[in-house]
């Protein structure tokens, strides 16, 4: 068979991809003020491990504030580029590309982990820096009935995230990272600005589309600038949210962002209200129609995820034009081999060139003397 797209090289401004198969960044809640832990080297280096061409690390805040819970990565400081770049440095000696995403969580910090209820945190003896960690959004408007009322900020407020983002990236490629994708989706901060639900400003950064896309493109200039020419830069969206953003609007944005220097954009929803998006109900690849969208009508680059599970249905998404690239999350989590699997069920990799050494090498041994089992080896039935 011909070579599947799925496992066909692509090429980012400088950046060759080994595969089309990437790791969505997954919010892991394991932080320590900020700083990675063993664990997120652990989870990033076992995809990397398992054959995927693109590993991105989890949302990164770009200033103290933008903190979802207790437990996220920072990049508003240089203590955070060491330990990062122990994490890069795995990932690329398993022989993938490792990106981050960076974001800021605007009206929706300050809340606990989701599986300890999510709810808004007060002050407490365990947040040593509690008055630093202020809840900011576009206008003064709760993000939920549970959540309390952030201070809107100012003019001066938003130039100090803006660069405040700036500064990251280029700690992101102190670090080593090979790409960067901006959060702009899931109802964070960037995307408040764009909703006309979360964001009623009666300045220059609100009200018409143009004046609600401000914010985005003048981060995506800021950390353009920041970030070296060769490296690829992303952008995720919510291209659907079904509270006054939708496809049009996302089309709209994708446009310019290519004037600024943004090479792909990464296609979720959803985020603005607490409920799924009416045009996407769940099922598999059920936000692939966002990437065709972005991919046809504002001619840029895309990446589609969500709910990619099968390899067939991976490869279909290339095959027919609607992604660039496929993101898988949760079924990594599952399946952290994925690309692996993948791989071997497509005939790509007989002699599992695709994974370190450390692993390729036994499994070929293994495959080498499956054929050679007699029935009478294999394990007994149970009884």
């Amino acid at each position: 068979m011909s070579q599947p797209l799925l496992f066909t090289p692509i090429t980012l401004r400088k950046l060759t991809l080994k595969n089309r198969v990437v790791v969505a960044p997954m919010h892991q809640y394991a932080a320590v003020k900020g700083f990675p832990t063993d664990w997120h080297l652990m989870n990033a280096g076992r995809y990397a491990a398992g054959g995927a061409g693109l590993v991105i690390l989890e949302s990164t805040k770009a200033e103290r504030r933008g903190c979802g819970t207790v437990g996220d990565l920072g990049l508003w400081d240089d203590a955070f580029i060491a330990p990062l770049a122990r994490i890069v440095d795995l990932v690329h000696h398993c022989g993938a590309a490792c990106g981050i995403q960076i974001g800021h969580s605007g009206r929706k910090s300050r809340v606990g982990r989701p599986w300890e209820g999510g709810k808004a945190l007060t002050a407490n003896p365990g947040i040593d820096d509690w008055d630093a960690w202020e809840l900011v959004a576009p206008s003064a408007l709760p993000a939920d009935d549970r959540s309390p009322v952030p201070r809107a900020l100012s003019r001066d407020d938003i130039a100090e995230v803006i660069e405040a983002f700036g500064r990251a990236a280029q700690r992101a490629h102190a670090a080593g990272f090979d790409m960067i994708e901006i959060h702009g989706a899931h109802g964070f901060l960037i995307h408040q600005f764009l909703s006309p639900v979360a964001n009623q400003r009666d300045d220059e950064y609100g009200g018409s589309l143009e004046n609600r896309m401000r914010f985005a493109l003048a981060v995506a200039r800021r950390v353009r600038a920041a970030w070296p020419e060769d490296k690829p830069l992303f952008m995720r969206l919510s291209v659907d949210d079904d509270a006054g953003w939708g496809p049009a609007e996302s089309v709209a944005l994708a446009r310019e962002l290519r004037g600024c220097g943004v090479d792909m954009v990464d296609c979720s929803a959803g985020g603005i209200l607490a409920r799924p998006v009416s045009s996407a109900p769940i099922g598999y690849g059920y936000q692939v129609p966002f990437a065709r969208a972005i991919r046809r009508e504002a001619g840029m680059s895309s990446m589609a995820v969500g709910l990619i599970v099968h390899h067939d249905q991976a490869e279909a998404i290339l095959q027919s034009g609607d992604a660039d690239l496929v993101a898988l999350a949760r079924e990594m989590l599952y399946n952290p081999n994925w690309a692996m699997d993948a791989a071997q069920k497509m005939g790509v990799d007989p002699g599992f060139s695709m994974v370190p050494d450390a692993y390729g090498w036994w499994l070929g041994k293994r495959a080498q003397s499956m054929p050679t089992l007699r029935p009478s080896t294999q394990a007994p039935t149970p009884t």
